[in-house]
């Protein structure tokens, strides 16, 4: 009979909607819990990481290149970007919960190599919307690792990212041509259509959270803005 040892507490936080936030340990395995529920786990971010190889892989260069990532998470999108860019490009992290940042500089430092204490990148404690408002042509990649997708699970101000007014705020921070990549853990037909109805020309691919050792399936959703 296997018996597995119990879950270890490390620390907690709050969202500004009161969800409580749990970072707990169990072996190897550090999984942040909202609310009680699993809202991600070390053992599965293969799909994090595919996120930020399709999204760069469509520019045309890496060069000098500027990119948002919207969520820090457990680090894997922002190690998995990291690791694909020059030491010329630039990456900004808009974090709304500063735990989760003071959490990387303690349980989660060694989990993605610590990639928040990379010089290329730039921690901004805030919303997202805050940071794609007042960026204007800023980014020329957009990531966006934000709740459980576009369907909001633990902030419910996280919708306002995904609707019409957010998808406009991205396509304006967005420089021409550059590329948005949503990580959503359903399908959603509504914000596929959504992104093309703000002339976004869209792909979305589904892909394992474990990738070729399974587990369950993560949509990311692909948009490349219009050229000039």
């Amino acid at each position: 009979m296997l018996c597995l040892k119990p879950w270890e507490l490390l620390a907690e936080a709050r969202t500004p909607d009161g969800t409580l936030l749990a970072l707990t340990r169990r072996d190897t395995e550090l999984v942040i819990m909202a609310g009680g529920k699993i809202l991600m786990s070390s053992r599965m971010h293969g799909s994090e990481e595919a996120m930020a190889e399709m999204a760069l892989k469509r520019l045309p260069s890496l060069s000098g290149v500027c990119v948002l990532i919207g969520g820090l998470g457990l680090g894997y999108t922002l190690r998995a970007t990291l690791d694909l860019l020059p030491d010329d490009a630039t990456v900004v992290v808009s974090e709304l919960i500063p735990a989760i940042v003071e959490w990387h500089r303690g349980p989660l430092a060694a989990l993605a190599e610590k990639p928040t204490a990379d010089p290329r990148v730039t921690i901004e404690i805030k919303d997202v919307v805050v940071t794609l408002r007042s960026s204007p042509g800023r980014f020329d990649a957009i990531l966006l690792d934000i709740d459980n997708g576009p369907e909001a699970f633990t902030e419910s101000s996280n919708a306002s990212l995904y609707n019409d007014r957010g998808i406009a705020s991205i396509r304006t921070a967005l420089k021409p041509g550059g590329v948005l990549a949503v990580w959503s853990a359903w399908e959603d037909r509504r914000f596929e259509q959504r992104l093309k109805y703000a002339g976004f020309k869209v792909e979305v691919e589904r892909v394992r959270a474990r990738l070729k050792k399974g587990g369950p399936r993560h949509t990311i959703f692909l948009g490349r803005a219009p050229s000039l």
